[in-house]
């Protein structure tokens, strides 16, 4: 009868200690190789007020991974023949775009997609509706004088995504979220949306809130959530996008990390980004000879000497073997990867595709410190590491 006693206290006394141990932060880490995806590490809360756990394909604001996904929108636009990636933006956008800097020199979607156009986000990136966005562009904060557009110095910048979009809106005719949908994510058969607008209510049901890792929420907690305006506005205006001119504004799209997607979804992207050259076939959104081109973008150096050593069009590439710079090795195993990172409101992300061994990996964690430079700095986290490592031992660094 002691004994019984004894155990059914035990039994009772280990769940209640369980209950008091937190859990880890919301993270995901997807493989996938050109014809699977399959979770490896899926944990962590969702919500913590509701308890809900995380699951594989919870969507996440990805930040600025949604770069990439604007490359392959901007090359897929590109193949429809209506625009060029050398071509003046200004052709587009019915005003005269130039740094005050350089007055004579135009401004291309290559300088803008590989950070040489000379902007700066010291004027802020966030274009309410009912701002203008030519208004923002003749700020003289907005640039930085270090060269003429195309040589200026490479410094990331995230203003200059607002102005990729709008002008994707005024090429094709069409809003820069139906635009994506669908020339990508239709396509692929993934689900995702830009700031909540045309995600359904089981993806808002299953929305991964962001929380700093001091505890409080960061993004996507109930305020950011619909039926709550989910764009940023201008004082007075009325959230309604039915009146919105394609073309004039796309910031409000948030086109620099605004994607909400779940990791499963995420990797039929990064599928798409497999190089097909030795199988000699098209795949999914472009044809080889198109991801060829984008790899030959990324591989643009920029002299930088930590993290972004190489990136164009929107595309990254890491540990490139016997270059002079350090991109804070996420994986180390001697591979270069393509892809793009992303960090915003306590999150770090990652998509990376190794082309030549066909796979790649798709994550985010959650409740990561501020690097010491502040968000957006660039550069891989202890956490990202970690994860990768245990990833890596589960697929057997293959």
């Amino acid at each position: 009868m002691i004994r019984r006693l004894i155990a059914a206290l035990v039994f009772i006394a280990v769940p209640a200690a369980a209950q008091d141990a937190a859990p880890p932060p919301a993270s995901v880490v997807v493989a996938f190789d050109r014809e699977s995806i399959r979770p490896l590490i899926v944990e962590g809360l969702a919500n913590k007020e509701t308890g809900r756990k995380v699951e594989a394909n919870d969507p996440v604001r990805i930040a600025s991974i949604s770069k990439l996904i604007m490359a392959l929108t901007v090359m897929r636009l590109k193949d429809e023949g209506k625009l060029s990636l050398d071509m003046d933006v200004s052709e587009f956008l019915g005003w005269r775009l130039r740094s005050p800097y350089h007055p004579d020199a135009p401004v291309t979607l290559a300088h803008l997609m590989s950070h040489r156009a000379g902007l700066s986000d010291k004027a802020g990136y966030i274009i309410p509706l009912g701002e203008s966005l030519q208004a923002k562009f003749a700020d003289p904060a907005a640039w930085r004088d270090t060269g003429p557009p195309g040589e200026a110095v490479f410094e990331y910048a995230n203003l200059g995504s607002p102005l990729v979009a709008t002008v994707l809106e005024a090429a094709s005719g069409e809003r820069y979220d139906r635009l994506v949908e669908r020339l990508v994510f239709a396509p692929l058969g993934v689900k995702a949306c830009f700031n909540w607008i045309g995600c359904d209510a089981n993806m808002q049901d299953r929305a991964v809130t962001l929380y700093r890792d001091t505890g409080e929420v960061a993004k996507d907690g109930p305020a950011d959530l619909p039926p709550n305006c989910t764009i940023p506005l201008a004082a007075g205006r009325a959230c309604d996008l039915d009146a919105y001119v394609p073309g004039t504004n796309a910031s409000i799209f948030s086109p620099q990390g605004g994607v909400r997607i779940g990791m499963m979804d995420l990797a039929k992207i990064g599928q798409a980004l497999i190089d097909l050259e030795r199988g000699g076939r098209d795949f999914f959104l472009l044809p080889a000879t198109g991801l060829r081109a984008m790899y030959e973008l990324a591989d643009g150096r920029t002299q930088e000497t930590v993290f972004f050593c190489s990136y164009g069009h929107h595309l990254q590439i890491i540990e490139v073997p016997e270059r002079p710079c350090s991109d804070d090795r996420l994986i180390g195993d001697g591979r270069p990867r393509i892809g793009h990172s992303g960090e915003a409101y306590g999150l770090q992300s990652g998509l990376w595709v190794d082309p030549k061994g066909d796979a790649g990996f798709v994550y985010f964690t959650t409740e990561v410190p501020p690097p010491p430079g502040g968000e957006d700095t660039g550069g891989f986290t202890l956490r990202e590491k970690a994860l990768m490592a245990r990833a890596l031992g589960m697929v057997g660094n293959k």
